[in-house]
């Protein structure tokens, strides 16, 4: 994503305490469950490549596209240092997943870490689930996960601050959310300042991200109009039917025709 641009590079950092592992293990059981004995996945919004390498290690077959290309560049350069066989499994390009077109078709589409909430706009949605379903082999499973609307407005966004550091730089994020009922989405301004602890240099960020919600019945609708129908609507990461209190929430979905 071009929002990500100005701190790819520590977007890695920001994000060590997500586990990675564990999603990639929740994404193949979804795979057994609901695509059999997938092989080849394509992944829509790859960002800096974790979850492919991950998903790489468990014996799958990864096409990964992204928008920015700082991020893809760092998912190639991971996919170099993991070796063969993981390198081979892996093939990271810089696309817009609103229009992709590869020409070929996948047994599972995958996008997670909320892209689809990025995009905000109903014809995005509706580009990105047609681009899913023109990748999906029969048979295959389109997995994709959002922010969930009844937990958003029960649980308002607030004000948040996260401090990382690792052995050369100290991070500090502040997240300062303002809710715009009427269109869904709630945009949330970062400020992020980085020190780096050998120079004493320090450069500070500034990003708007524009989020959106959703709710089960608009994407039901919105899967139905390209020819795909919703099969299962979890808790992330969990077994949970979604609630008041699951803010993530993981969806599949299958063709119709």
């Amino acid at each position: 994503m071009k929002v990500f641009d100005n701190y790819a590079r520590y977007y890695d950092l920001l994000y060590r305490d997500k586990d990675y592992q564990a999603e990639a293990d929740y994404v193949v059981s979804l795979l057994n469950e609901f695509a059999g004995p997938a092989k080849s996945v394509l992944e829509l919004g790859c960002g800096t490549g974790k979850h492919a390498i991950s998903l790489a290690k468990r014996g799958l077959e990864i096409t990964g596209v992204d928008l920015s290309s700082e991020m893809v560049s760092q998912a190639k350069q991971r996919a170099e240092r993991s070796g063969e066989p993981i390198a081979s499994q892996l093939d990271f390009s810089v696309a817009d997943i609103r229009s992709l077109s590869l020409g070929r078709k996948f047994d599972a589409v995958i996008s997670l870490f909320h892209v689809l909430s990025y995009q905000t706009a109903n014809d995005d949605i509706n580009a990105v689930f047609s681009v899913a379903r023109e990748h999906l082999n029969p048979g295959g499973v389109f997995i994709f996960d959002f922010w969930y609307g009844p937990a958003v407005l029960t649980e308002r966004p607030e004000i948040r601050t996260k401090k990382l550091a690792d052995e050369t730089i100290e991070a500090e994020r502040i997240a300062r959310p303002e809710m715009f009922p009427n269109d869904n989405c709630v945009e949330v301004n970062y400020d992020l300042t980085i020190r780096n602890k050998i120079s004493g240099e320090i450069e500070t960020f500034h990003e708007c991200h524009r989020m959106r919600y959703l709710f089960l019945p608009e994407v039901r609708q919105f899967l139905l109009a390209v020819g795909m129908e919703l099969v299962f609507a979890r808790q992330w990461a969990g077994e949970k039917e979604p609630g008041f209190d699951t803010w993530g929430v993981c969806c599949g979905a299958k063709l119709t025709r």
